[in-house]
């Protein structure tokens, strides 16, 4: 078995040296050192041996063993460095050629708007809150002033997980949280901005949308706070000479409640296809914070007031930039993106 093993080393050896390509080269790998080579075969027959014997011969297997992959890994790397100044050889590259121009990716339109609302909100001093997207219903509804069984539960179809707990619908649960954190410090002062869930789902709704949600909660808050801080943002996102209305609406979080819309910015006011000849178009809700909802926060209702108001974010951006359907903001087509 010595003579067969030593045999194996020098024949192996040489073939190793003298092979012309890296597929020869592991051909000869699985010859001698593969779990069916030659290497192998000859090891199984050690059972035949006398036991003293047996050390001997397996050392001597070892050695030849990696004496065989030395052999191996020198030649694997020398056909490889050949290879190599082979392929350099035959490739010409012509340097004066111009390079790739590397593209640059941009801002999505809704994060341009949603950059833009929280610098002109935290500009006039609130700051920005966030909250969990998977939602108690106490706080996406009862700690807002819509209990069970209330009809207005059904203006927002919801995505329930248990009978306790849905995707929020609005970011309005974030208000309730912090007013319960905060209480009784005062002022509250924040924007809550984030993305919300409802089963909408058409040129003009998504199921998945975002909403800025605002609350300012202090002693002496008026109507007229309100009515300055919309007037504020409306013009400093669409224009100087923007201005609003106040409609009378309801939610069940406000009262009194307000719809708000902004003179249409593409006709002036005068009236046209844009805001269906009306000069105005609705852009939020809004309205004094509800003396239920104060009070559930732990806020007496006769000492402080607050106003609260909530926009979609990519209703702002399709009014900003002319978007005909919501569904362009999801489907990331790069043409569209690339216009922002």
């Amino acid at each position: 078995m010595r003579e067969e093993l030593l045999k194996i080393q020098e024949q192996g050896s040489v073939e190793l040296n003298n092979a012309q390509s890296l597929e020869e080269l592991n051909q000869l790998r699985i010859k001698y050192l593969g779990k069916k080579g030659l290497l192998t075969q000859v090891l199984r027959g050690m059972g035949s041996l006398e036991a003293s014997e047996r050390p001997i011969v397996g050392q001597l297997a070892n050695e030849i063993r990696d004496s065989l992959e030395q052999c191996l890994a020198a030649k694997n790397k020398y056909l490889q460095e050949k290879a190599l100044l082979l392929r350099l050889e035959e490739e010409v590259i012509d340097v004066t050629l111009p390079g790739r121009p590397i593209k640059f990716g941009n801002k999505h339109p809704l994060t341009l708007i949603l950059e833009e609302i929280k610098g002109i909100f935290t500009g006039m001093g609130f700051t920005v809150a966030d909250g969990p997207e998977v939602e108690l219903d106490y706080y996406n509804f009862e700690a807002l002033n819509i209990p069970k069984d209330h009809p207005a539960r059904d203006m927002q179809d919801s995505f329930y997980i248990t009978d306790e707990i849905l995707l929020r619908t609005h970011t309005s649960p974030v208000q309730a949280r912090v007013m319960q954190a905060m209480t009784p410090e005062l002022p509250v002062k924040i924007i809550a901005p984030g993305k919300v869930f409802r089963r909408d789902d058409d040129a003009t709704h998504s199921p998945m949308f975002h909403q800025v949600e605002g609350l300012l909660v202090d002693n002496k808050i008026t109507f007229a706070d309100l009515k300055g801080t919309l007037l504020s943002f409306v013009r400093q996102m669409f224009g100087s000479d923007r201005q609003i209305r106040l409609r009378p609406s309801y939610f069940p979080f406000t009262e009194p409640s307000a719809e708000v819309d902004v003179s249409c910015f593409n006709c002036g006011g005068q009236g046209c296809r844009v805001c269906k000849d009306t000069g105005w178009i609705e852009i939020l809700g809004s309205g004094m914070v509800h003396p239920n909802v104060l009070q559930m926060s732990g806020y007496n209702p006769e000492q402080v007031t607050g106003f609260a108001f909530g926009m979609g974010v990519e209703r702002i951006a399709m009014l900003k930039y002319g978007i005909d359907d919501l569904r362009l903001l999801f489907e990331n087509d790069v043409r569209f993106l690339s216009q922002f």
